[in-house]
C-alpha cells in the first residue's frame, strides 16, 4: 500500500479540518466529506483518522454517562469487562479443572498472566485513565514491572495474616486486588470521559 495521500482522500481531509471546527456527529461530517468531493466513505474515514491522530480533531461522546455504573454498560467499558472475564476465567481454571496434563497448563498460562501481568495493568489503567498518557509498549512493561511489585507485597502482608501464603488467601488476595484496582480505574476513565465531553 502507497504512503501517498489520494488526491480525493487528500480534498476530504480538507473539508473534515473546516467541518470539524462546527461540533457535528461523526456520521455527519463523513457525509460532508464525501459531498462534491469525489472521497469514498473509505477515503473520508482515513482522512478523519489522519486527523485524529495529527491531533487536529477530537471525538467526544455527545451524552457522556451520568455514573461509574453507567459507563460500565458502555462499549468503551470493554477493557474493565476483559479483566474481570479474564479474572472470572483464571479463579475457574484453578478450582475447577483437573490438576492433571494437559487441564493444568492451562491453570499455569492463565495463573501466570493473572500474576505477573494483571495487578500492575489495572494500577496502570487507574493511575493513566487517559489512553494517550501512555503508548501499548510503556503500558505493557509498567503492567509487569509493577506487577512484580505489587504481588510479593500482597504475599509479605499475607504472611503477617492467620491464613498465612496459602492457595485460596493468595487467589482471593490478587482477585481482590484487581477488582479494587479496575473500579478506580472506571471511575476515573468515567470522570475523564465526562470531561472531555464537556470540553469538546
Amino acid at each position: 500500500m502507497s504512503d501517498q495521500v489520494n488526491p480525493r482522500q487528500k480534498r476530504a481531509k480538507e473539508v473534515l479540518s473546516s467541518v470539524l471546527a462546527s461540533e457535528m456527529s461523526v456520521k455527519d461530517a463523513l457525509s460532508r466529506a464525501t459531498q462534491g468531493t469525489g472521497a469514498t466513505p473509505v477515503d473520508a474515514s482515513r482522512a478523519l483518522y489522519s486527523l485524529l491522530e495529527e491531533k487536529k480533531a477530537a471525538l467526544a461522546d455527545p451524552s457522556p454517562p451520568a455514573s461509574t455504573f453507567e459507563y460500565l454498560g458502555r462499549a468503551y467499558s470493554s477493557w474493565f469487562w476483559v479483566t474481570v472475564a479474564f479474572l472470572a476465567v483464571t479463579v475457574s481454571s484453578i478450582y475447577l479443572l483437573p490438576q492433571y496434563p494437559p487441564f493444568v497448563y492451562v491453570r499455569y498460562v492463565f495463573g501466570a498472566i493473572a500474576v505477573l501481568y494483571f495487578p500492575g495493568y489495572t494500577l496502570i489503567e487507574a493511575l493513566y485513565p487517559k489512553k494517550e498518557d501512555l503508548d501499548s509498549l510503556e503500558r505493557l512493561a509498567l503492567s509487569i514491572g509493577l506487577s512484580l511489585a505489587l504481588v510479593p507485597l500482597v504475599g509479605l502482608l499475607l504472611n503477617y495474616t492467620p491464613w498465612g501464603i496459602r492457595l485460596d488467601p493468595i487467589v482471593v488476595s490478587l482477585v481482590a486486588l484487581g477488582l479494587a484496582l479496575a473500579l478506580v480505574a472506571a471511575v476515573r476513565k468515567e470522570s475523564y470521559v465526562k470531561l472531555a465531553a464537556r470540553a469538546g
